[in-house]
């Protein structure tokens, strides 16, 4: 099992005067698979950025540790892999090129073996030289978790990860988190059902929405 932790503390977000959440306190381990849960426009999104360091809270802090040691924010890319809406990708590049350019700029030497394995696994191997301007939104789907998984983080972050996706695609998708979820930290971001089926434990943001006094 991967030596990884992640800890929210005390973490309160607030967009000029309309606060999206308040004192959210919680503890990430490996081996579990953690849900984010509410409804549209809860603030899903907004807290599993502030968990990606993408961006920060207006109180709290997000810690991250490997092997026990913090991990500074220049060097979180390393650590975690998402899903997400706002994950972006070069639609000028092959699906091929974008995932080994991903590679280079996390400093890691591309991993063709396993490349070509999460491709196949996704089923778009043979689709790998084609411009991803002409895949489809499923096929880019799938390309987001190869991006995600390609250097087997300790954190994995699915917001919405079955969006666009085929009965295949999500059935491939699943399998992965419950295989992921043995070894490290997997959260989902969702309110779709049966996403949300796979956790053992869930977050409602619903629940952190107390007024500011």
């Amino acid at each position: 099992m991967i030596d990884f932790s992640s800890q929210i503390n005390g973490v309160t977000q607030i967009f000029g005067r309309r606060l999206i959440f308040k004192d959210i306190n919680y503890s990430f381990a490996p081996g579990c698979i953690y849900g984010i849960s509410g409804k549209n426009g809860s603030g899903k999104s907004t807290l599993s950025k502030i968990i990606l360091g993408l961006i920060s809270p207006t109180r709290g802090k997000v810690i991250h540790k490997s092997e026990g040691k913090e991990i500074i924010p220049e060097k979180l890319h390393d650590h975690i892999g998402f899903v997400s809406p706002y994950l972006f990708l070069y639609d000028e590049f092959t699906a091929w090129e974008n995932i080994l350019f991903f590679q280079k700029i996390r400093g890691i030497e591309p991993d063709i073996e396993k490349s070509k394995f999460l491709f196949e696994q996704f089923g778009i191997y043979d689709r790998r030289n084609d411009l991803l301007k002409g895949y489809s939104s499923g096929m880019k789907q799938r390309i987001k978790f190869i991006f995600a998984l390609i250097h087997s983080p300790g954190l994995l972050l699915f917001d919405e990860p079955t969006s666009n996706l085929d009965t295949a695609g999500k059935d491939t998708v699943y399998k992965i988190i419950e295989e992921s979820g043995r070894e490290r930290i997997v959260i989902i971001a969702s309110n779709e059902s049966t996403d949300l089926g796979l956790c053992t434990k869930t977050l409602d943001v619903e629940q952190f929405k107390t007024k500011e006094n």
